[in-house]
């Protein structure tokens, strides 16, 4: 998903550093139950700052794809191996995310009473399908197959308010007397149906993912939102006028979430369109200022850390999850008062609350830290050249 090098902008690999950063930081406090406000996610209904992070990296996705996706439609390369492409690489994404949510495997800890067979069968029974990664994968796929298709940017844009009604109407309609609810939301009734109850998320207090098949259609909207705003920034000669439409588009876009939320309430849980529009004008806005400052000003060497993280994102991503399995619950050992201690617990215990105290600072020192082990693999990578896709 990364720009060629010579239309590439700076600022789009620098602002996918910084959602790369902020998604590990909200994910990894030092505590889950001392976090600062702006650092959880609205609990159903709403939007908070984490809430931005992970619209952020799909509408970077689709910014990106308007780069990359120029050698097929111009002739350059067929627009079928542009199809074989998106679809292998959906398909190794959806794969690494779905290993992600397996690891440790059954093998770890394995029932000794039960054959082999029988533990990965008992293991299989209560594993998550979807998450993080299987959402990027299944609205980049949508999301690219619309481009590609469509081609041209005003039918791209009818695909974009299609599927955002597309999206409306099948919650609206097939969500009972309260559509929008956690109980009776279309997005439940589809998972449930799809996979079952024992492999969707329960952090709602109830079987549902956030990260669901029907989410997909709305999430290649967000996909699709930053495809044209790539399309608009990659055919504007002057920069300015490319910050310009940016900075007009992102706030006409925050009015129209706002003004649809009256009806189709802000919700990441369920993706909805209102959170679409709202998500999407906080990052043509945001794309717009680092532009400006990066790509016209020149402030590059200021962002490099997260530039770094940028050219190596879902690397990033998907190494701080591994760690934190392995090296925050797999790997332990017992105190001598008998209590159970990993690596990651010493550090948040015996270096972050000495120092910012055992409170939300403290919780939050620690992210940091997390997030500059994997800043400094990032800026060793990006020194040698080193870029790993997938």
């Amino acid at each position: 998903m990364s720009t060629s090098a010579k239309q590439r902008y700076v600022a789009l690999d620098v602002l996918r550093g910084m959602t790369i950063a902020g998604m590990i930081l909200v994910n990894n406090p030092g505590t889950w139950s001392k976090i600062f406000p702006p650092l959880r996610h609205a609990e159903w209904f709403g939007c908070t700052p984490t809430d931005l992070v992970f619209p952020f990296f799909l509408f970077i996705v689709g910014t990106a794809m308007a780069f990359s996706f120029s050698r097929y439609l111009d002739g350059t390369l067929s627009l079928g191996s542009g199809f074989a492409k998106l679809y292998k690489r959906a398909a190794l994404i959806f794969l690494v995310g779905l290993l992600l949510n397996a690891f440790p495997f059954f093998l770890v800890r394995p029932d000794p009473g039960l054959t082999f067979w029988e533990n990965l069968g008992s293991y299989y029974s209560r594993l998550r399908i979807f998450g993080v990664l299987q959402r990027i994968a299944m609205a980049y796929a949508l999301g690219g197959t619309l481009a590609l298709w469509l081609k041209k940017p005003c039918r791209i844009a009818w695909a974009f308010v299609l599927v955002l009604l597309l999206h409306w109407g099948l919650l609206y309609f097939f969500g009972g007397n309260d559509p929008y609810s956690r109980e009776m939301n279309f997005a439940r009734t589809v998972d449930l149906f799809l996979v079952g109850s024992d492999h969707l998320y329960r952090g709602y207090g109830l079987p549902f993912d956030p990260e669901g098949v029907l989410g997909m259609i709305s999430g290649a909207g967000t996909v699709l939102m930053g495809y044209l705003a790539g399309i608009r920034i990659r055919k504007n000669t002057e920069k300015i006028e490319a910050v310009g439409s940016l900075y007009t588009w992102g706030l006409v876009s925050l009015g129209a979430g706002m003004i649809w939320s009256i009806w189709l309430p802000i919700s990441k849980p369920l993706w909805t369109a209102s959170y679409v529009l709202y998500a999407g004008g906080w990052t043509l806005l945001m794309l717009g200022f680092f532009v400006y400052l990066i790509d016209i000003k020149g402030k590059e060497k200021w962002f490099m850390p997260f530039r770094a993280l940028g050219m190596n994102p879902l690397f990033a991503f998907v190494l701080s999850g591994l760690f934190a399995k392995l090296f925050g619950r797999i790997i332990y050992w017992q105190t001598d008062s008998g209590r159970t201690l990993t690596p990651l617990g010493w550090l948040y215990n015996n270096v972050c609350v000495p120092v910012f105290g055992d409170n939300p600072a403290g919780s939050l020192a620690y992210a940091i830290i997390y997030v500059a082990i994997f800043t400094f693999m990032a800026i060793i990578l990006y020194k040698r050249k080193i870029i790993i896709k997938i």
